[in-house]
């Protein structure tokens, strides 16, 4: 299995449980692994045969900024159900991180890992 990986996206969005972080956008970080096999690629190279992730991060990025979430939970699950249903990938692990959540931590957040490893 080879993986294809996004690290430190940023993206601001409206995330939290209280008032006033419904009111507010804040930025949240994305980690992504996603299983694929680069050979075709690699032996093409052609973006047509590869696993695009300009293509997936432009999605998550607009999927992310859309949306109004309460739990970086949720958003984990949806941005990794689009990762698998829409770029047919069969495993990703994804870390989604809320930077400055937790006074005297750097960030908090969530790592999911969902499909089946190849």
């Amino acid at each position: 299995m080879d993986i294809v990986y996004i690290r430190d996206l940023k993206v601001d969005t409206v995330i939290g449980i209280f008032d006033w972080e419904r009111r507010i956008r804040q930025t949240v970080s994305l980690d992504l692994e996603m299983a694929a096999d680069i050979r075709r690629g690699a032996a093409t190279d052609s973006i047509e045969d590869a696993l695009d992730y300009k293509a997936v991060g432009k999605r998550l990025i607009a999927f992310i900024q859309a949306s109004e979430f309460q739990l970086v939970e949720t958003l984990s699950e949806r941005c990794a159900e689009i990762v698998i249903h829409e770029f047919g990938v069969p495993w990703c692990r994804l870390r989604l991180s809320k930077p400055g959540a937790l006074r005297g931590a750097q960030d908090v957040g969530v790592i999911i890992e969902r499909g089946e490893r190849p």
